[in-house]
């Protein structure tokens, strides 16, 4: 190739081509955009006109007709570094493989940043010097932080920019035109909001005028304060998702902010928040990720299928409705595929439902990312729950000039009408005791703290109108049990349900009675919400058994147990605003910090250059430990044969998650061992074989060939 001739960056499938100078231009015009929103346009920028400077080569004019793949990231990477900016030369050096760890300054031959840096300086990437001749590379300020464990949250979150920015160049110019983007403005959202809330007023009763009067200090509070860090601490049955979703709007309207993120633990409460969103704002407005959320190939999608899933890579709509596992494990990865939604966090108001769930052992990890979300990226944060954690000691560490503010005072509401059940205390019971007394109601709800507890317990009820919920039923059969229940006790027929605590969070039932084995004070809480959940019966006659189980809990709820035990001893009642308080207090100071971030990620990253990699590597929520079984019952069988047959679309896949189990290795074994699993994928996927040992009330077994008990 000569110089007269054209470097290319891209050939369409129809014979376009782009050259690297068009590509790289229209790149940084995008990611100087996108980081303008944390203030950082010139290095976006820079970030964008150098991130494939390595195309300038005659390898890479090789490589786009076939030759061998070539490292073109790090001769971009080498000119910011040059040019004293380490931040670009991060972003650009992972764009395509992912940020890799800074490793140390005198690497070779490693695959960390400084490792590929010093082989540029040595002289060893192709001569890409051609593009001096085309471009100029712009200056830079530093960023606002210098701290750095700031630094690598900036740097992050400008590759975060740089890698949704290359996307979109690219796939616009192989498309022929940009992508569109959806959704009303701000302002319209807001005033849909407003047209649905006249069904509100007046208000009905003095429940309805609680509510009210929440809602108007929400709307209130949303148009007159700045951005920062609040907290909505709002009782059960007080509307907290549409007095939050108020205050979210007109907060964004009054401080210019561009985007409502609603955050939340689990996929169950995603649903109905983004259906409750989708009712009032329209269904082009409100986006709903999770892991539940798969599309097929591009090729098998229709247009209106494709525009959702590409939205999904970025979060390009007014409303994401996310859960708290994609939304911090995104804050912390390494990968484009999780990094690329960042940038559009900026600017946003950012609520986190169900607060009080955060995870202990990430606790200071993701309260840190918050805070840097507040401190640098123009995001107002709103912790929103029934019981507020006491995180304010911890975000001082963070944030030592901005004290959470509180939304709604108690003061502005009066908490008689949101009093739904009354609790007492009956100590130790057995099983059989509780049983019996389980059996005396009508109907009833008994939540335990393990599998191994709900499978005991319900052996000993009578069959009629005897129910059964646990992770150990897969998902599809858990629904069609819920369905039935929800069938009876609207009936009024005979229902005694035993679950573990997953009907505590976003599963909407009403029980005149709930037994609830000792817990932290917020699972109780959680539990009560199940209890005259509609306001049907005075409260003094819908109770709340605590109960103390005959065998010892799982070792991983001791310390709330022993907190939740303590604030009773303390307070008459667990709804008591001061017993929250005093609970979660409690809990955390029964942790020392390294408790609180227990993989050790925020002095790995002051400790460390960037080491990107290694903290994705630390930073999961979710347990993982855990292995799947597909069980073929229903339409789990016939799903399972087309995926013998060698199907695997990701459509198959997501309708073969409602057919799925997850068990400890342990558990795993012993079925592997006994001969009840049918392997395929190379012993990827596991399928059960022996469906004796899935029963149709209580799921699959805990007992495999020994009849022993593998796990709690």
């Amino acid at each position: 190739m000569d110089n007269t001739e054209r470097f290319l960056a891209h050939i369409a499938s129809d014979g376009r081509e782009q050259t690297v100078s068009e590509h790289l231009e229209g790149t940084a015009r995008l990611c100087a955009a996108f980081a303008a929103a944390f203030d950082a346009a010139p290095q976006g920028q820079l970030a964008g006109l150098a991130h494939d400077l390595g195309k300038f080569s005659q390898a890479f004019q090789r490589r786009l007709h076939g030759g061998p793949k070539v490292d073109h990231a790090t001769a971009g990477a080498w000119e910011c570094c040059c040019r004293q900016q380490p931040c670009a030369a991060f972003a650009v050096i992972g764009h395509h493989s992912g940020l890799p760890d800074g490793g140390a300054q005198t690497d070779l031959i490693q695959s960390t940043f400084w490792a590929r840096i010093n082989r540029a300086a040595a002289g060893e990437l192709e001569d890409y010097s051609a593009w001096t001749k085309e471009l100029t590379l712009p200056g830079a300020p530093p960023p606002a932080t210098k701290d750095p464990a700031g630094l690598m949250f900036f740097t992050r979150m400008l590759y975060s920019c740089l890698t949704d920015a290359d996307f979109l160049d690219t796939e616009a110019f192989m498309d022929g035109a940009p992508r569109e983007t959806g959704g009303d403005s701000i302002a319209e959202l807001d005033a849909r909001l407003q047209a649905y809330l006249q069904n509100w007023f007046p208000p009905q009763n003095a429940l309805n005028r609680e509510r009210r009067a929440i809602l108007q200090r929400c709307m209130e509070q949303g148009s007159a304060q700045q951005s920062g860090l609040f907290t909505l601490t709002v009782p059960t049955g007080g509307g907290k998702t549409i007095a939050s979703l108020a205050f979210a709007l007109r907060h964004a309207k009054a401080n210019g902010l561009r985007r409502i993120v609603y955050v939340v633990p689990y996929t169950s409460i995603i649903e109905q928040n983004a259906d409750v969103f989708r009712g009032i704002l329209g269904a082009e407005n409100v986006l709903e990720h999770h892991s539940g959320v798969l599309f097929d190939s591009p090729d098998e999608m229709t247009p209106e299928a494709l525009q959702w899933a590409r939205a999904t890579e970025n979060w390009d709509m007014p409303v994401v409705v996310t859960t708290a596992v994609q939304f911090f494990e995104s804050l912390f990865s390494n990968r484009s595929s999780g990094c690329r939604k960042l940038h559009n966090l900026a600017g946003s108001v950012i609520v986190f439902d169900e607060a009080q769930m955060l995870p202990i052992p990430y606790l200071r990890p993701c309260v840190y990312a918050i805070a840097e979300l507040v401190k640098h990226y123009h995001v107002s944060a709103v912790l929103c729950t029934a019981t507020q954690p006491a995180l304010d000691g911890i975000f001082r560490q963070f944030l030592p000039d901005s004290a959470p503010r509180e939304l709604c005072t108690a003061d502005i509401y009066c908490m008689e009408p949101f009093r739904r059940v009354s609790f007492r205390q009956v100590g130790r019971l057995s099983w059989e005791s509780l049983a019996a007394q389980i059996s005396a109601c009508g109907q009833a709800l008994c939540i335990v703290n393990s599998r191994k507890a709900a499978e005991t317990l319900f052996a000993l009820l009578q069959p009629e109108g005897a129910f059964h919920l646990s992770t150990l039923m897969f998902p599809a059969h858990r629904r069609a049990v819920l369905a039935e229940i929800g069938r009876r006790l609207e009936k009024g027929l005979p229902c005694r349900v035993v679950s573990t605590s997953l009907i505590e969070a976003g599963v909407d039932v009403d029980f005149p009675a709930v037994f609830r084995e000792q817990a932290g004070l917020d699972s109780l809480l959680q539990a009560a919400g199940r209890c005259n959940r509609n306001g049907k019966l005075p409260a003094g006659e819908s109770v709340v058994t605590i109960f103390i189980a005959p065998e010892a809990p799982p070792r991983m709820f001791e310390q709330t147990i022993r907190a939740g035990k303590e604030t009773l001893s303390h307070f008459a009642s667990p709804e008591d605003p001061q017993a929250v308080r005093f609970y979660f207090e409690r809990l955390l100071s029964m942790k020392d910090a390294g408790e609180l971030d227990g993989k050790g990620i925020l002095p790995l990253m002051e400790r460390e250059l960037f080491p990107f990699c290694s903290v994705a590597e630390r930073f999961h929520l979710i347990d993982t430990d855990t292995k799947t079984i597909y069980i073929p019952l229903g339409e789990g069988e016939a799903l399972i044969r087309h995926w013998a047959d060698g199907e695997r679309s990701r459509r198959l896949l997501r309708r073969l998650g409602q057919y799925a189990v997850s068990v400890y290795p342990e558990h795993f074994s012993a079925l592997y061992a006994a001969g009840a699993l049918q392997m395929y994928d190379k012993g990827k996927t596991a399928v059960l074989s022996d469906l004796t040992l899935y029963d149709s009330k209580t799921g699959l077994s805990l007992k495999a060939d020994t009849g022993k008990a593998m796990f709690v």
